[in-house]
């Protein structure tokens, strides 16, 4: 079967939307602080396992955030999982810079990285590399150190412009 260039109906921005609406992804909240020791998050639906041998994680941000000034080369950042659970965390790392750490809710870790107990996992990972195209960046880390609080029952993800859940296990993949 040939199929023509026609098929493919959409282009740019609007194709790119298109196919990832229809791609679930995990959330995760970013957070790290300023160069006065302010703490800054956000919440991020990119945050990706990139090798285990050395471990690294990437995450991709907008240029233009207010928060992209500070992820740096050197910078250690706490990368959190969420769950169902975490729902209203999500939001608040994903609303108003001057609110998310309005509640005082989370904890100082190592070099003051603000972190959030409630969250399914915490992993401390250090800036490697950020790699600049067009408004916005893939930062690479180097995983660090890790904290499990539990084993979610329910992953947060995000799907269809809108936070789920997943539903019934199909099959093992091991």
């Amino acid at each position: 079967m040939t199929i023509d260039t026609d098929y493919f109906d959409l282009t740019g921005s609007e194709a790119l939307k298109a196919v990832f609406r229809n791609h679930a992804t995990g959330i995760s909240i970013v957070t790290s602080t300023d160069a006065e020791g302010n703490p800054i998050g956000f919440t991020a639906s990119s945050v990706t396992s990139l090798g285990s041998v050395p471990p690294l994680v990437s995450l991709n941000i907008a240029q233009g955030a207010s928060t992209y000034q500070h992820v740096r080369p050197g910078k250690l950042l706490a990368i959190h999982t969420l769950d169902a659970d975490n729902l209203a965390l999500a939001q608040k790392l994903a609303a108003g810079k001057e609110g998310r750490f309005a509640d005082n809710d989370f904890g100082i870790g190592p070099e003051s990285t603000p972190i959030f107990l409630d969250a399914s996992s915490v992993l401390l990972a250090r800036v490697v590399n950020k790699i600049e195209v067009e408004a916005n960046a893939l930062v690479v880390l180097s995983a660090e150190s890790a904290h499990q609080t539990r084993s979610p029952k329910e992953p947060l993800v995000y799907f269809q412009r809108g936070y789920h859940t997943v539903g019934d296990r199909l099959i093992d993949n091991f």
